[in-house]
């Protein structure tokens, strides 16, 4: 297992398409690992593969809290099957440090996927997990959640978002 590097807005990786898993095998595993280990130490809720340059459809993500067991999931060609409801919650990433705003997403979702030995998984989630899934599944389509900002809002983001940046260089 490794700590990978995690890839930072305005990285143009993050902006790309990801594509499905058709080989179910030890590298998939080392990368789901990987990304686990480098979630767990950044510390976030929820990485997926593009994240730490690789453009394959895998996500890894747990809301269990560092209180609690942990309670990883592993999800590979994950797609969002159902959607109800409405939430409107602050969002953070690990790709875009320091920043966070609310995001409009679904409350509840039903989310189908692969398990890594290829096997059909069905999750259903609410709250913090589904807003997870949904943030997760985003990256994998290369959108980021300051994608969903208004413009004004963007056009805010960045210009605070490169004046953090700088400080964070200049400490």
């Amino acid at each position: 297992m490794a700590v990978r590097t995690i890839l930072h807005y305005p990285e143009p990786l993050l902006k790309k398409v990801s594509a499905p898993v058709s080989e179910f095998d030890a590298a998939l595993k080392q990368l789901a690992q990987d990304m686990a280990e480098t979630m767990y130490d950044a510390p976030g809720v929820g990485l997926a593969a593009p994240q730490v340059g690789e453009l394959t459809r895998l996500i890894v993500i747990d809301c269990s809290g560092k209180d609690n067991p942990a309670d990883l999931i592993v999800a590979v060609n994950p797609e969002i099957v159902e959607k109800e409801g409405e939430s409107y919650e602050e969002e953070g990433c690990l790709s875009v440090p320091e920043y966070y705003a609310p995001v409009k997403r679904f409350e509840r979702v039903t989310m189908n996927y692969q398990d890594l030995d290829g096997n059909p998984q069905r999750r259903q989630a609410e709250g913090l997990l589904a807003v997870a899934i949904q943030h997760e599944i985003d990256h994998l389509q290369g959108i980021l959640f300051v994608d969903h900002l208004s413009p004004l809002k963007r056009s805010i983001f960045r210009k605070k978002y490169q004046k953090l940046m700088q400080q964070r260089d200049e400490a």
